[in-house]
């Protein structure tokens, strides 16, 4: 886990970070990972626990958090984005997926 000021990445390979508090849009948070210099610039303001994407998403790529694919993004997801339900399709509790 890399826990920073405005943001937690749980895993390596996630593509959002979870605010761990209020950001506005224009603000630059980072870095992104440990160590690192990277930078990720706010489109929007994010309220406390929600995800912010760390780099652009294309539509259909998985949503990886905590190491785990939680969703599919429905657009494309710019970095510095909210990822919420307005953005991604969730795959969790669906029976439409079961196999």
């Amino acid at each position: 886990m890399y826990s920073q000021k405005a943001f937690v990445i749980m895993d390596e390979n996630d593509n959002v970070g979870i605010i761990k508090q209020p950001v506005r849009k224009g603000q630059k948070i980072g870095p992104i990972r440990e160590g690192g210099e990277e930078l990720v610039e706010l489109k929007e303001d994010i309220p406390f626990g929600f995800k912010i994407a760390l780099r652009d998403i294309r539509k259909g790529e998985e949503i990886l958090k905590f190491g785990h694919a939680i969703g599919i993004a429905s657009v494309p997801i710019g970095r510095g984005e909210m990822v919420h339900v307005h953005n991604i399709e969730g795959l969790r509790g669906r029976g439409d997926l079961d196999k």
